[in-house]
């Protein structure tokens, strides 16, 4: 099964704009009702039987079930009916509230995330419909269920073959926009190793730098709006809080943001399809971007937005038929792509390799990612070795 997620900006009517702005208002209702009832829930089971709380006590019966899921959706009914405003809600936007809480609990459990926030109005900007009705799309609009056809600007057309499964709705501060889930009955085999193999190496001095010797300037995306940011912030700061003028400078504040987010993905995009199409394997560093981004360059680490990158790297690899895979990140920076010697810790400063044993002189950053290239051959020529030899692998 093959999933693909299209992007159109909408063109809502006013009254159509009024039913998604009372959605989300039930959908923010919902999710912080569900979530208050499960932090009382775990409050209550935190002090000893003998004993209670000092600061605060929880009337809950101790034969009560924890909240989850099924429970609260099964609640979810009778309140529809109690309810006019969640009545008018369609049900499966309503649940799929509720699974984005589990989702977040879950999160919580499984992977170290924290405790789920409550839903303030600016943070629930989006609702999903998990199931749409027949022929829900034609050119330029998409049908909605218990709301009907709502334009949109549709940049490409459909993919043939593809069925639309699910919509999420999302508001930005530059307006509506409608993520189509498409799906399609077809199996597409992972690339396999094969042409020219391409190392690369992030970092911040440049932003990329490639085993054939390119390197790519790191654009400063926030750093160069950060200025004009604290500017905006500052009037922002002087507004009277909830007043006409307080949500104006609001807007511009959240519009500087979008931009310098639709900036940073943009450029990735751009350097990703640009190394796709010049080699048949890319390798790059498995980097702990988590740890990166508490360091001392923490600003300028997230600014780079490394992790999206390689993401989008990834799947624009994928999508053109390109091999891609991470290898390990241990003394790129050290070792000789020549020799294989180490040369020893380099200072930020040392921008040159070389190579006190064979002479090799190159690039710093260049260095590394031949480094990774060859690391990279020398994977996949296992893996190929290993699965009864796939192709012959160019020799370095």
């Amino acid at each position: 099964m093959l999933t693909r997620t299209f992007q159109f900006k909408l063109k809502p009517t006013a009254e159509q704009v009024s039913i998604f702005e009372s959605w989300l208002i039930a959908c923010r209702k919902v999710y912080n009702y569900a979530l208050a009832e499960r932090k009382a829930w775990g409050n209550s089971r935190k002090c000893e039987i003998n004993a209670c709380s000092i600061e605060q006590e929880y009337i809950i019966p101790a034969d009560a079930k924890r909240p989850n899921f099924a429970s609260q959706c099964r609640a979810l009914t009778q309140a529809r009916k109690k309810f006019p405003e969640l009545g008018s809600v369609h049900v499966h936007v309503l649940q799929e509230t509720l699974k984005r809480l589990e989702n977040a609990m879950v999160a919580m459990w499984d992977r170290g995330h924290g405790f789920p926030r409550f839903k303030s109005t600016n943070r629930m900007r989006s609702f999903n419909f998990k199931q749409m009705g027949v022929n829900p799309l034609k050119d330029g609009a998409v049908k909605l269920p218990k709301i009907g056809w709502v334009k949109m600007r549709q940049s490409r057309p459909i993919p043939d073959g593809f069925e639309l499964k699910q919509v999420r709705i999302v508001r930005r501060v530059s307006g509506w926009y409608a993520m189509l889930i498409l799906k399609a009955r077809v199996d597409v085999p992972d690339p396999l190793p094969h042409g020219e193999p391409l190392g690369i190496d992030l970092g911040l001095e440049k932003f990329l730098a490639a085993s054939n010797g390119k390197l790519i300037a790191r654009p400063k995306f926030f750093v160069s709006l950060q200025s004009k940011l604290k500017s905006l912030q500052r009037k922002m700061s002087k507004k009277k809080k909830g007043s006409s003028n307080w949500k104006k400078a609001c807007l511009k504040v959240a519009s500087l943001h979008e931009h310098i987010s639709n900036t940073r993905k943009d450029f990735h995009y751009k350097v990703a399809n640009q190394l796709a199409d010049e080699a048949g394997m890319i390798f790059a560093e498995d980097l702990n971007l988590k740890a990166m981004s508490r360091g001392m360059l923490r600003k300028h680490t997230l600014d780079a937005g490394f992790g999206q990158f390689l993401n989008i790297l990834e799947f624009v690899c994928w999508k053109q038929g390109v091999y891609f895979e991470r290898v390990e990140p241990d003394l790129t920076s050290q070792t000789c792509p020549r020799c294989q010697t180490i040369t020893g810790k380099k200072k930020l400063s040392e921008r040159v390799h070389s190579c006190p044993e064979c002479g090799y002189t190159t690039d710093r950053d260049v260095a590394a990612a031949q480094i990774v290239m060859q690391r990279g051959v020398v994977a996949v020529g296992h893996t190929v070795q290993a699965s009864g030899g796939i192709g012959r692998l160019r020799s370095l």
